[in-house]
């Protein structure tokens, strides 16, 4: 038996951000954390009791000023924990679709009447699990996940909600394999970005070029981006100033759901740029 306790939300300087999670068990095993270590015991003796009585538990923490220093904090912080046993199938999906690189968003009623604990799973493509026909509630999610933002969220129903939005790790795409993506890349790796240069000129998307680059993609970019997956963790970056390329590119990642979207240009090139995509 395994309990998860997890951040639902922080005021002032929480040590740990909403969303962050601490596993355990009653035999005294523990994985993660959800402070700086001034609240982890009391967490896992809640952790126990949720899993001795099967019940989960929502958790208020408030960190006084005279005692801040001694677990980081630099004016004192409020952090919200929900405890709760971990159910076994849900897990599973959940890291089904971590293991996949999918991005997806968790739901969990945190306070109700009727429902405690009862749970949502929902990807870019539908509800995986929970009961689909609560639109309320699936919708709030997928909006949460189109957001890319973890949660709290009050229902319409008078119940709470915590929407913890899982995404795959970071990926920049540069289309065009110019002087510049040559830096950008090494950057964005620095930055723990995984890294995709495309450009059809072999000339210019080599591996001499990029040899530090996690993937090389010559081809055009309307058949390169149909074997890249664009979701809430993806950015990318057109960098050739030049129609023919950045231009099919732009159509196709303007209807994706990309976080970031950035075109290189002078002002006279961006101005005839808009111009073509407002005719198409």
């Amino acid at each position: 038996p395994v309990a998860l306790a997890t951040v639902i939300q922080t005021w002032g300087s929480a040590p740990r951000k909403v969303g962050a999670k601490m596993a355990l068990t009653p035999a005294g095993q523990i994985s993660g954390s959800v402070s700086g270590g001034c609240v982890e015991g009391a967490v896992f003796e809640s952790g126990t009791a949720a899993l001795a009585e099967n019940r989960p538990e929502l958790l208020s923490f408030g960190v006084a000023d005279e005692t801040a220093w001694e677990v980081g904090l630099a004016c004192g912080g409020q952090i919200k924990v929900f405890v709760e046993p971990l159910p076994a199938e849900t897990y599973q999906l959940i890291a089904d679709n971590i293991a996949a690189e999918k991005a997806i968003a968790v739901g969990t009623i945190i306070a109700s009447e009727s429902r405690l604990c009862a749970k949502w799973v929902v990807g870019n493509d539908g509800v995986l699990l929970g009961d689909a026909s609560d639109t309320a509630a699936t919708s709030a999610i997928s909006a949460a996940l189109d957001g890319s933002r973890s949660t709290v969220l009050a229902l319409a129903t008078g119940e709470s909600m915590f929407v913890d939005v899982l995404l795959p790790p970071p990926t920049l795409v540069m289309v065009g394999g110019v002087h510049i993506a040559v830096a950008l890349t090494a950057i964005a790796k620095t930055l723990g970005y995984r890294t995709i240069v495309v450009d059809p000129r072999r000339a210019f998307g080599s591996d001499e070029r990029f040899p530090h680059v996690d993937r090389l993609i010559q081809a055009w970019p309307d058949k390169a981006f149909a074997n890249i997956q664009l979701d809430q963790a993806t950015a990318v970056a057109m960098l050739t100033h030049d129609p023919k390329i950045d231009d099919p590119a732009l159509k196709v990642v303007l209807n994706s759901k990309a976080f970031y979207i950035g075109a290189l240009g002078s002002t006279k090139t961006q101005k005839a740029r808009r111009e073509r995509l407002a005719e198409a």
